[in-house]
């Protein structure tokens, strides 16, 4: 599974003359058309900040080739070149639906990527034949590798807390409740992070490429009661707006998650809203919640707490602020929305 993740590695100078040129590649056979397109992807990104090179590890997405990039910006001097400064880019290429996993990986990543960054500026600084680059851009290959084989490593053996038991550990006889909550919002918003911050199983997720959604288990015990959790993730995009309708039904709540940072991800929640209340077959009140996420971004805030909550009365949802980030809220969160579940289920 390890081997199948990484798609390709392209180191990629940036030339004066020459344009983006892609100088080392694996697997020998990725093709050319894809790994120009790596570099043309890295100068507009550069381009569109005015030239800034990122520190952190870059994600950007490739849609037409159903791929996301990580980029490693490298930057030196070098007086043969106008402005005395040579500047690359390492591009790890993995598949869009392992985002997750790769999003996980990341802060682990940070440290291989720069060790590599800081090697292969130096061969570059001494002229080094490519043949010592080639080397290092196989080694962090290979290094891509361990971090991801350790992390599937301990969230296989993770022990949770008694109140998330692991759901691979639960005989089925023993579940009292099995849960569908839809989580929708537009894309970006943090919907598919909240989830790995609460499930911890990037690994283990079924994902459904062609319909746009990410299906994760997490069991938690409330008033003695062992519960399942089934999380639906609905793909943001309008191009699977069709098939959304269908992944409402049967679901027990739902949870509409917005970008406290970003306005226009807030005034799309109505819209959300009213697509869930159209399409659901059950004649039943809605159970759900409205969530700002990104709270630790308080100095980028759009969106009022005031505004926010007043709008999920109207809703008659309840109103939560969480960060992915830190983990702010969010196993508070999928515990109320529990509980509010098993009062209906009891009432009903």
């Amino acid at each position: 599974m390890i081997e199948g993740l990484i798609k390709g590695l392209v180191y990629i100078i940036f030339h004066d003359v020459h344009g983006t040129n892609p100088k080392i590649w694996v697997p020998d056979e990725l093709d050319e058309q894809l790994r120009m397109l790596c570099g043309i992807k890295a100068v507009s990104l550069l381009t569109g900040e005015e030239s800034y090179i990122p520190k952190k590890l870059t994600t950007i997405p490739i849609p037409s080739r159903n791929l996301k990039a990580m980029l490693k910006f490298l930057k030196w001097e070098d007086e043969s070149r106008r402005g005395g400064i040579g500047e690359a880019t390492l591009v790890l290429l993995f598949h869009e639906s392992d985002d997750v996993i790769f999003y996980k990986a990341k802060q682990y990543l940070e440290d291989v990527f720069e060790d590599t960054a800081q090697r292969i500026i130096e061969l570059e600084v001494k002229k080094a034949p490519d043949e010592q680059t080639q080397k290092e851009v196989l080694d962090l290959r290979r290094n891509i590798k361990y971090v991801l084989r350790d992390l599937k490593d301990k969230e296989l053996i993770k022990k949770e807390s008694d109140a998330f038991p692991l759901v691979d550990e639960i005989r089925p006889e023993a579940i009292d409740f099995k849960f569908k909550i839809v989580v929708c919002g537009d894309a970006r918003v943090g919907k598919t992070s909240t989830i790995l911050r609460f499930t911890d199983n990037a690994f283990t997720r079924t994902y459904l490429p062609t319909l746009g959604v990410n299906i994760s288990e997490k069991a938690i015990k409330i008033n003695n009661h062992l519960v399942q959790l089934v999380l639906w993730d609905i793909a943001g995009q309008s191009k699977f707006e069709r098939m959304r309708v269908h992944f409402y039904q049967g679901m027990e709540a739902t949870l509409l998650i917005f970008d406290l940072t970003n306005a226009e991800s807030f005034e799309h929640i109505e819209d959300w809203h009213n697509d869930i209340k159209k399409n659901m077959l059950q004649q039943k009140p809605l159970i759900g919640a409205l969530i700002g996420n990104k709270s630790d971004l308080e100095d980028q805030r759009e969106v009022s707490y005031n505004e926010a909550s007043q709008f999920a009365d109207e809703l008659d949802l309840f109103y939560l602020e969480t960060s992915a980030l830190t983990g702010e809220n969010v196993n508070q969160l999928f515990l109320k929305i529990t509980r509010e579940i098993i009062k209906s289920v009891k009432g009903s």
